[in-house]
């Protein structure tokens, strides 16, 4: 058993609300945090979060920054009201230092940049506080540069020509990228 596992298997309560709109996502790395042995439950959207906090109020979340209903920082807002020792991991697929500050402000107690790997989100629950460790293995310019990309053509409904305006890149750059396979 790992050094995470066995806080987790110490904690007295090891419920987790995990909420993304990306159901891939969020079945994956539901079942990733199971098998570490939080409970999660999953929601898709806000409206379904809230009527689950309505329910049971988690010791852990890990939630989306931006969904198709609204924003993920309202959900940190309801859980803080009602629950001030939760632990929040806000998700995100846009890495900005302005949506990172309105996450910790409202109080979450990480930001982690999609695609997060499930130990880094395990991590950043149960961090005590102090500066975080760097990722021994973090994403290539050129990863990054990828998964934005690929995030900003699902988003456009994989229209190339939509995605291309939206990133300012000439078509025809944008094809060449789609064709090839994604960098390390």
């Amino acid at each position: 058993m790992s050094e995470l596992e066995t806080q987790i298997a110490s904690l007295a309560d090891k419920s987790l609300l995990l909420l993304d709109d990306d159901q891939a996502l969020r079945t994956r790395l539901g079942r990733a945090l199971e098998s570490r042995g939080f409970e999660v439950v999953l929601a898709g959207s806000v409206a379904e979060a809230l009527e689950l906090l309505r329910q049971k109020l988690p010791a852990f979340a890990v939630l989306d920054m931006r969904l198709e209903d609204g924003n993920g920082l309202k959900i940190v807002e309801t859980i803080r009201d009602r629950r001030e020792d939760a632990r929040i991991v806000m998700l995100t697929g846009y890495g900005a230092i302005a949506t990172a500050v309105a996450a910790v402000k409202a109080g979450a107690v990480d930001y982690l940049q999609k695609p997060a790997d499930a130990d880094d989100v395990v991590k950043a629950l149960l961090s005590s506080g102090e500066a975080p460790e760097p990722p021994e293995n973090p994403m290539s310019a050129d990863r990054v540069r990828w998964e934005h990309i690929q995030r900003v053509f699902e988003l456009c409904d994989q229209n190339v020509s939509e995605t291309a305006r939206r990133l300012g890149m000439h078509r025809r750059t944008l094809q060449r990228i789609l064709a090839k396979r994604a960098p390390r």
